[in-house]
């Protein structure tokens, strides 16, 4: 079994590495995610994320599209008990934002996709300006004391809103959150690092970090080359996602993450993976696979350890980004 994690100031235990969902019914087909989600838990993962949204900016899709793919799963295995779900609310079209009516119906509609009475960790998917936030702090409330989800959780809010959040929830001695999942990498660092930042944040307030598109939609993977950046289009449904990485700087890391993946005799992503992992705050970094050859660094990645210099190196060559 992988090494679990406690998630915040929660009593959950999570996989030090969660498997992303965003591809599940949209580059990866329903046979091929259940064959990925029962080898990543039977490596001992046990972490799954996804959000009602997912994979709605696909041609004919409409969102909950990840969410069925995971509850056919739980179906056909009845393997509930052996896993973490946590999934978002805010971004499936015709259920977008944070009203309270909103919050009630999308979360009946994801518990029927995914095939479950509740969810571990219900996230707010993206802040809701037009919502005031006293609202959806009750209303995520009001779906914990229904047993409908056991913990809140918080993605792409900045640090301010956090703070708002959580002081709603302490005046009204609601359940405070136990998770911030922001963008966060080997290439993309400044805005969860350093005073006033996402990280700051969450460890004054005990959230457990959780980052997403933490292998750079696939660029830390290793398999962008430099020829890319002269302007050829880059090959990959989320190929228009790395351009800005496309740079000197970022492929000095690559080359970093390819000489110690090849001391330990895994793939770069793997490496990624452990960086970020290890960063001080951080609980699981999440990482989708489309393929099982995809998840094999995954599954590396819940138990490779760094030496102290290859962390370092690596750390190096990313402050230059």
């Amino acid at each position: 079994m992988a090494p679990t994690r406690t998630l915040g100031n929660s009593d959950v235990s999570v996989s030090p590495i969660g498997l992303g969902g965003n591809v599940f019914g949209w580059t990866a087909d329903e046979p091929t995610a259940h064959r990925i989600l029962d080898a990543y838990v039977d490596a001992g993962g046990n972490f799954i994320d996804t959000a009602d949204g997912y994979s709605h900016w696909a041609e004919g899709h409409v969102g909950g599209e990840s969410e069925a793919v995971i509850g056919s799963w739980l179906a056909d295995r009845g393997r509930r008990d052996d896993v973490i779900i946590a999934t978002k609310v805010a971004t499936k079209p015709g259920r977008e934002g944070l009203a309270a009516g909103n919050i009630r119906t999308a979360l009946d509609e994801s518990l029927e996709r995914l095939h479950t009475d509740h969810v571990d960790v219900y996230y707010a998917h993206y802040d809701d300006p037009n919502t005031p936030l006293e609202e959806t702090v009750a209303a995520f409330e009001e779906a914990r004391v229904a047993g409908k989800t056991r913990h809140v959780a918080l993605s792409n809010y900045t640090p301010d809103r956090v703070e708002e959040w959580c002081a709603i929830a302490a005046a009204n001695d609601f359940a405070a959150p136990v998770a911030l999942q922001p963008h966060y990498n080997l290439v993309h660092r400044h805005d969860v690092e350093g005073p006033g930042n996402r990280g700051e944040v969450a460890a004054a307030h005990q959230l457990g970090m959780v980052p997403y598109f933490a292998l750079a939609s696939g660029f830390l993977t290793g398999k962008y080359r430099p020829a890319a950046a002269t302007g050829a289009e880059v090959a990959s449904p989320r190929g228009g996602w790395v351009e800005d990485y496309l740079r000197p700087e970022c492929f000095a890391v690559v080359d970093v993450l390819r000489e110690v993946a090849a001391a330990h005799d895994v793939a770069p992503a793997a490496v990624a993976l452990a960086w970020l992992r290890d960063r001080p705050g951080v609980v699981a970094p999440l990482a989708s696979a489309r393929t099982l050859e995809q998840l094999g660094p995954i599954v590396d990645a819940l138990t490779l350890t760094l030496t102290a210099d290859e962390t370092a190196a690596l750390t190096r060559a990313s402050d230059q980004v």
